[in-house]
């Protein structure tokens, strides 16, 4: 991304100073509006508000949390990871081609596919950095490049066990129980694990990119590289890092996914790509920071979750989701930078 597309800041009001009504509207717009649909899906379905249903409701958008932190990472420093959905859904047939074609148990799958990860994201860097392409359309190269190589290896179908592979054998291994586990299992029989995941990497990036020098750096790279250059940073290094991070949380939402379903599904990671760059925009209004972070990011997540949660519940038809996650997008945006106009 350019630099005219960098994260918009904001002088902090000193603490002294009251917020007026349409600052606190403005930062706490995503907290009322989560608030008052979990009020409202409670009083229209009791069931709602049920403790299983509320892991469940986490459970779905923990994936999504994940890779949408990646992305998060990216656009702090002015960049944007197009490849995501694509590395997720290429880990998912790696995971399960891993462990089906090859034989192989969790304890070598789950490292093999986060490496994948990371060399996605690596290739990303070199195009950017090194070659200077510009990064949407690196990582939409990459996307396209992923999108296809995921089939070749099957012939383009899904694996499972009993594959039939493209010279005619069939695949002896099956799905290591251990590696279901990070899909399925719950801590107390309560919380799933993918939600354990989600809140540990959260709070990893959160500490991060706000409470340490490389977050500072990440986000003065977004802001004015030119300037953060002269301030002695490694740029070349800051972006590296972020896109080697972004394609390592991809691969282990794909892991996730694969945990979930136990089978390489081709069509595992079609709306991976719009759900978590849906959920890091949104987090752009929380606390009405207007910058990408990782805290806002979760909460979109979740936000949207519970939305679609609730109009499943009263079954509202499935073809209007993509417009309402579209419509909830524009007015978290809205609210962010329409009110405040005047004072930015």
């Amino acid at each position: 991304m350019s630099e005219g597309t960098a994260p918009i800041r904001e002088k902090e009001k000193p603490a002294s100073e009251p917020l007026s009504p349409k600052e606190l509207v403005r930062r706490g717009a995503v907290f009322f509006l989560l608030f008052a649909l979990i009020l409202f899906f409670s009083f229209a379905q009791p069931v709602f508000i049920n403790v299983n249903n509320l892991m469940s409701i986490l459970q779905a958008v923990s994936v999504v949390a994940i890779i949408g932190a990646g992305v998060t990472i990216t656009l702090a420093i002015g960049g944007f990871d197009l490849s995501v959905g694509a590395v997720a859904a290429s880990s998912v047939m790696a995971a399960s081609y891993a462990m089906i074609v090859l034989d192989l148990n969790a304890y070598q799958t789950v490292p093999l596919v986060l490496a994948f990860g990371a060399l996605v994201g690596l290739v990303n860097a070199l195009l950017i950095v090194r070659l200077k392409v510009p990064d949407l359309l690196a990582t939409l190269a990459t996307m396209f490049l992923l999108t296809g190589l995921q089939l070749i290896p099957t012939a383009g179908r899904s694996i499972s066990v009993g594959l039939i592979l493209p010279d005619g054998t069939r695949a002896t291994g099956k799905v290591d129980p251990a590696f279901l586990t990070i899909g399925r299992s719950s801590l107390l029989g309560t919380v799933p694990l993918p939600v354990i995941l989600m809140l540990v990497v959260a709070l990893v990036l959160y500490v991060l990119t706000e409470r340490t020098r490389v977050g500072r750096l990440l986000y003065a790279t977004g802001g004015n590289e030119a300037a953060t250059r002269l301030a002695g940073a490694n740029i070349a290094r800051l972006k590296t890092f972020a896109y080697v991070l972004s394609g390592v949380l991809a691969s282990l939402g794909g892991i996730i996914v694969a945990a979930r379903v136990g089978r390489g599904d081709v069509s595992s990671g079609a709306s991976l790509l719009m759900d978590s760059v849906a959920a890091s925009l949104i987090g752009f209004a929380v606390l009405g920071l207007r910058r990408p972070n990782v805290l806002g990011t979760t909460i979109g997540a979740v936000f949207v979750g519970i939305l679609l949660n609730g109009l499943t519940m009263l079954n509202a038809p499935y073809y209007t989701q993509d417009f309402i996650k579209g419509a909830v997008l524009v007015g978290a945006l809205a609210l962010t930078y329409g009110i405040s106009r005047g004072k930015a």
